[in-house]
């Protein structure tokens, strides 16, 4: 069995094709369930992020396994998969493993080395796990990824001073707005996005906060902890009408504010401006708000093109994070190679000894005139010649797991032994 992963994600997508594919922390543990019911996938972790959604699986047939997962990408999106295959891309074994190390250290991130997404993978993973979809080949996979994340992030500067997106979302309401000093903000949205907006807001020295969610409980624990004042849902059109920016954050499949209610907004404002930094995949803002009069409405392609010019910095220390992403996926390699070598070298042995004993029993008349002391020097001989005769083999092969050469022997002895091929990911 192998692991792939198929997805999609802001290099490879606009955000109207992400916010079509991308299922919210709602749906989550349905769409795993959904997954790890298809007939091709052994083991699922679903991760889908602002800026990605991406299916890891062990499979048991590629190509069925691929189609399975944009089966369901489909009935995600409501279309076809010929309709979106264009912006998929697909990794297989080494190069699944690859792409999560390089997603989890933060070089996959829109914002090269961000923060938020090694909490979302982990948080990924663990779903999965609670919900019965992942098993022992994505549970190693996905450990040692949080592991290559964290050792990233702790041995270079890849994460010094890294803009998350909620912080980079008020970095560009402030240059659009020129200053966020004496501004008035509407935050919609509790979770992790709209908390780190908050927490941004308050650094830039914002005090006039209002916070509206669906959960108003959570409306009401955001606004506390950054001084601001909850509003409920039905109270958002009145409280655009007083502020100047909106930051908006759910994770709703729902469009929150239609171009009616802007528009409605606009006429009470008298001219005043309105700044509009919608994070949300899918959106929570109608696009067509960004065409009414006054309206500066900024999406996650916009953010896009604001990052570009601050990631120089950042960028230095990807030289950094690639080699111990190197290093670290040696060492999976050579774990997961160990892990089939074992299991091979006993099936070896086991093969040698069934051998000595059924020639042993088919002596058993010739044999019968010896003497305890002489039938137990018979069975320590044959035991020595089957351990010298298997013990170079052996020996070669574990000297060479982890290496290319390495799975040559270890095919070619599976081969001249017939030997069942053990299931590396399977192992204890």
């Amino acid at each position: 069995m192998s692991v792939i992963v198929v997805g999609l994600n802001h290099t490879t997508a606009p955000v109207e094709m992400r916010e079509r594919v991308a299922v919210p922390a709602s749906r989550m543990v349905k769409a795993v369930h959904d997954l790890a019911t298809r007939n091709h996938l052994a083991e699922v972790v679903l991760l889908s992020t602002c800026n990605r959604t991406e299916v890891y699986v062990r499979c048991t047939k590629f190509h069925n396994a691929v189609s399975d997962v944009l089966d369901f990408l489909a009935e995600q999106a409501s279309l076809e998969p010929d309709d979106f295959a264009e912006h998929l891309y697909t990794y297989y074994d080494d190069g699944a493993v690859a792409h999560l190390f390089r997603v989890a250290a933060g070089l996959d991130s829109m914002i090269v080395g961000e923060g938020e997404i090694l909490g979302q993978v982990r948080e990924a993973w663990r779903l999965a796990e609670a919900e019965g979809a992942a098993g022992p080949m994505l549970d190693r996979v996905f450990r040692h990824a949080i592991e290559a994340g964290k050792r990233a992030r702790t041995e270079t500067g890849i994460g010094r001073n890294t803009l998350s997106v909620s912080s980079a979302a008020v970095s560009l309401a402030e240059r659009t707005l020129e200053t966020l000093q004496g501004r008035s903000v509407l935050i919609l949205g509790a979770g992790d996005v709209a908390q780190g907006m908050g927490r941004a807001l308050a650094a830039a020295g914002v005090s006039d906060v209002a916070v509206a969610n669906r959960t108003h409980a959570r409306a009401v624990e955001l606004a506390a902890r950054v001084g601001g004042r909850p509003v409920t849902l039905p109270e958002v059109t009145d409280v655009l009408r007083g502020v100047d920016l909106l930051l908006t954050a759910t994770d709703s499949t729902e469009v929150h504010i239609e171009r009616e209610d802007i528009e409605a907004v606009m006429e009470a404002r008298d001219g005043r401006p309105l700044v509009v930094v919608d994070c949300a995949v899918p959106r929570d803002v109608d696009p067509g708000a960004g065409r009414v009069e006054g309206v500066t409405l900024l999406d996650m392609d916009s953010l896009k093109a604001f990052t570009e010019a601050s990631m120089h910095e950042r960028r230095r220390e990807v030289g950094k994070v690639q080699a111990i992403l190197m290093e670290e996926i040696e060492r999976f390699q050579l774990d997961r190679t160990m892990r089939t070598v074992a299991p091979l070298v006993a099936a070896l042995r086991e093969r040698g000894e069934d051998i000595r004993n059924n020639e042993l029993a088919r002596s058993t008349n010739r044999l019968a005139g010896l003497s305890e002391d002489e039938r137990a020097a018979v069975d320590a001989l044959t035991r020595s010649i089957i351990s010298k005769l298997l013990h170079e083999p052996t020996t070669r092969l574990k000297e060479a797991a982890g290496t290319a050469r390495g799975e040559l022997f270890a095919d070619a002895l599976a081969a001249l032994f017939d030997l069942p091929e053990p299931d590396a990911e399977t192992e204890a």
